[in-house]
């Protein structure tokens, strides 16, 4: 029913979606469709997007370039690879990439062109190897042959039993020829082991929900000291994530991404909004999520309102004074604990006018990205209609991060139960 508490480790039994049934699809729901669909879509194809079977790795490329494909809505059938676009790009527009670019060595080119298929229907495939790794699911294609092997999180790769199939002829991965050529297939795991040392592939991590966060940061790192060594500088902040984690929105402003917004999951942060309203403004000051969850801080009928919103679970504060007329500073001090848990206290010029409790902190809130001084989304908050914009002057938004994510005890247990049960699906 709601795809984030699975990014939140909070597993969902068909029971729970059964009891719903009559909102999937609707409003009140926020998931992909369920994973029987999700293989019948991938038919004639085994598994899904995240592994390294034919489902999770064929997918149609079409390309149109009237001047030179003489016969539009023709078929290819040679093996090419997703590495393989950009040396056709290279090739059509001649560029050959240069091995220094800035003085920084460039990583070499991967892949080969696909621009012979164009005019070469019957062209034999000119790719001859490629490994595929997915979250520890495996696969090497050879000359038309393919070994691929389905990973259980936490299992030994050692132990994993591989298949073999000839997909130059049985493309949706029926028929399994392992027993009936070992030496092939030997050979096979021999070469994927060693494709992936020569790509820097290795060591294998098969982590999935625990890795968003800390990619997201080496990322934002990464290209940050990046950018800072072509600039000279000693640091510098080319993310939309400051180093300082202290955001500040000036509006009027478009609706961010959700990667790009205040990375506040899991964490203790304080929010204050300037801002100048005559008597009787209402409005959104900053919402982010939607209907499903996500968190809301608004100004209505004079009183400041923070509406944490976990998966339709409303835990709503409402300050016990109003919010002056004219010139003010109203805001939110979250803060979570190791224990998972949190509390939300709302701030008037300084004072503290409310708490409320936070049984469940979650880790991410949303896909859907946060928006200053409106909702523009479904409503995150009962108690108003998207978008709600406020109907005053607002300054700006500050939101300073005071602790990283907790680690909540427990939390690998339960990562570790979400795994276990997604394997006996």
């Amino acid at each position: 029913m709601h795809e984030w508490k699975y990014f939140n480790f909070v597993a969902e039994s068909p029971d729970d979606a059964v009891a719903r049934l009559d909102d999937v699809g609707g409003p009140n729901s926020h998931t992909n469709y369920p994973w029987g669909w999700a293989q019948a879509g991938n038919t004639p194809f085994k598994w899904y997007k995240q592994n390294t079977h034919e489902g999770g790795v064929h997918v149609p490329l079409i390309v149109v370039w009237p001047s030179q494909i003489s016969d539009p809505g023709g078929l290819r059938d040679q093996f090419h690879h997703v590495n393989d676009l950009a040396p056709t790009i290279y090739d059509v527009v001649g560029v050959t990439p240069p091995q220094v670019y800035r003085g920084y060595e460039q990583m070499p080119i991967t892949g080969s062109s696909m621009r012979y298929t164009f005019a070469g229907a019957d062209e034999p495939s000119r790719k001859s190897v490629q490994y595929f790794e997915m979250m520890g699911h495996r696969g090497i294609y050879s000359d038309g042959w393919k070994a691929v092997t389905k990973h259980t999180p936490g299992a030994s790769y050692d132990d994993h039993d591989w298949e073999l199939y000839h997909i130059a002829t049985d493309r949706s991965e029926c028929v399994n020829l392992a027993e009936d050529q070992p030496a092939r297939l030997a050979a096979l795991i021999d070469l994927w082991w060693r494709q992936p040392r020569e790509h820097s592939v290795l060591p294998l991590d098969d982590r999935t929900i625990e890795l968003f966060g800390a990619r997201e940061r080496a990322q934002a790192a990464q290209v940050s000291r990046g950018l800072a060594g072509l600039a000279g500088a000693r640091s510098a902040d080319y993310t939309p994530h400051p180093t300082s984690r202290h955001y500040v929105y000036r509006p009027p402003m478009s609706p961010m991404p959700a990667q790009a917004g205040a990375r506040i999951g899991g964490r203790s942060w304080d929010l204050d909004a300037t801002i100048d309203r005559p008597a009787g403004a209402n409005g959104v000051l900053y919402a982010t999520g939607n209907q499903n969850s996500g968190l809301s801080l608004f100004i209505q009928s004079e009183r400041l309102v923070f509406d944490y919103n976990c998966f339709g679970e409303h835990h709503v504060i409402e300050s016990d004074t109003d919010v002056p007329a004219g010139e003010s500073v109203v805001g939110v001090r979250f803060r979570g604990s190791a224990a998972g848990r949190g509390s939300a206290t709302l701030v008037i010029d300084g004072t503290g006018c409310g708490t409320v409790d936070i049984p469940f902190v979650m880790l991410i809130l949303s896909s859907i990205g946060p928006s200053v001084g409106l909702d523009h989304g479904s409503p995150v908050s009962r108690r108003y209609a998207s978008p709600f914009a406020f109907e005053g002057t607002l300054d700006r938004v500050d939101i300073r991060i005071v602790t990283p994510a907790p680690s909540a005890p427990g939390g690998q247990v339960a990562a570790a139960n979400a795994r276990q049960w997604m394997s006996r699906q």
